[in-house]
């Protein structure tokens, strides 16, 4: 019985790798915007702080003050 259950938690350890051990099981569901070959990781992380370097966001005003007591 050890026999069997070994090979049912090894072949299910498979499916699970095969099924969901991959950048794009998250890219699916919409987790990640978007999978980048490990060679492009600078060049995309540079662009993309380039782009937020000159991002400017601009923050509701207040309902209420906050005046001393």
């Amino acid at each position: 019985e050890a026999d069997d259950s070994e090979a049912m938690r090894a072949r299910m350890v498979k499916e699970y790798k095969a099924e969901l051990m991959h950048p794009y099981y998250a890219a699916e569901r919409g987790l990640v915007d978007d999978v980048i070959d490990p060679a492009e990781t600078r060049a995309v992380l540079i662009a993309s702080l380039a782009m937020l370097k000159t991002k400017h966001a601009d923050l509701p005003s207040r309902k209420h003050g906050n005046p001393p007591q």
